[in-house]
């Protein structure tokens, strides 16, 4: 057999030239992938440090840990929105605690912490819908939240639903098909979305389904004035979302140049099945027009997410 004539050192100077990281593009993602995946790396890095700080650590600003925590829970207290319970919240307050006034129970000692670290309490994450924002943040969100029912409650139904204010949007847009269902006398497992885009909010409420606001889209952009998927410019990991007008359609069937994206509560893409059948993070599918095959955007991962990290 005829020998190669390629020595060691010649593999060993091939093998140099390259790359450290593969290029996105060799598994179909955008080049922003990289970012993304760099950032993670990095809040991964910076937690586990984070966790592994001494409790009793001095703080550069001179504060003691009690000092940020006790900060930190007033803070909290002074954007709360009116319609919570004030007065019982201030009798067992995690302040008391930190002054000696009460016992430091197990569950106040981890709020502490949270607290310190920018962290939502597993108290609070518990009880609460699912989010992925560090505490300020996730207060931030709480207090919109509030205030979007509130003003539900004040002025009526809107003509646009901001879908991530709710805890549970999966309730939500199957009672929208309840309604059209009841409403022609039609049964409710025929029925599915259509989806419209609009580029500004609807002058009044739809008829039949509703219009919603506040996804947003990672791994691709939307072209507002050709109302297509498009590629993500440099460096733009995530961007916001058309109003979408989700019409209630009869015996529905996808058509030709539409991508089936998914949309999430968190940037997570992952949950589990809870009692009432649904997932705790997958909330439905959307079809997004777009001149590419799909399979182009399945390899891109592009998906709609209710509610980013930040």
């Amino acid at each position: 057999m005829q020998s190669s004539a390629a020595t060691l050192d010649d593999y060993l100077t091939y093998i140099r030239t390259l790359p450290l990281n593969d290029d996105p593009a060799l598994f179909g993602l955008n080049s922003n992938a990289n970012i993304s995946y760099a950032w993670s790396e990095t809040m991964t890095t910076l937690t586990n440090l984070s966790e592994l700080q001494p409790k009793e650590l001095s703080l550069g600003d001179g504060e003691s840990p009690e000092q940020r925590t006790a900060g930190a829970a007033a803070d909290i207290l002074a954007v709360l929105p009116a319609p919570l319970d004030l007065a019982a919240i201030t009798a067992k307050d995690l302040q008391k605690a930190l002054k000696g006034l009460v016992v430091m129970s197990e569950a106040l000692e981890g709020m502490a912490g949270s607290l310190a670290r920018n962290l939502v309490p597993a108290l609070w994450s518990s009880k609460a819908y699912p989010s992925l924002k560090p505490l300020a943040a996730w207060v931030k969100d709480l207090v919109l939240r509030v205030e979007f029912m509130q003003n539900w409650a004040d002025h009526g139904i809107p003509r646009v639903f901001w879908i991530s204010g709710f805890y549970f949007p999966q309730a939500f847009l199957t009672g929208a098909l309840q309604n059209y269902a009841r409403k022609h006398v039609i049964a409710i497992d025929t029925i599915a979305y259509a989806f419209e885009y609009l580029t500004q909010p609807p002058a009044k409420k739809p008829e039949d389904g509703c219009c919603v606001s506040g996804l947003f889209l990672e791994g691709a952009r939307w072209n507002s004035s050709e109302m297509t998927l498009e590629e993500c410019r440099p460096k733009e990991l995530h961007t916001e979302m058309a109003i979408i007008y989700m019409r209630p359609e009869q015996n529905h069937r996808l058509q030709q140049g539409l991508y089936e994206c998914p949309a999430y509560k968190t940037l997570l893409r992952a949950g589990t099945l809870s009692t009432t059948g649904h997932s705790t993070n997958y909330v439905m599918t959307i079809e997004l027009p777009t001149h590419k095959p799909q399979s182009h955007w399945i390899k891109r991962g592009v998906a709609l997410f209710c509610a980013l990290d930040y």
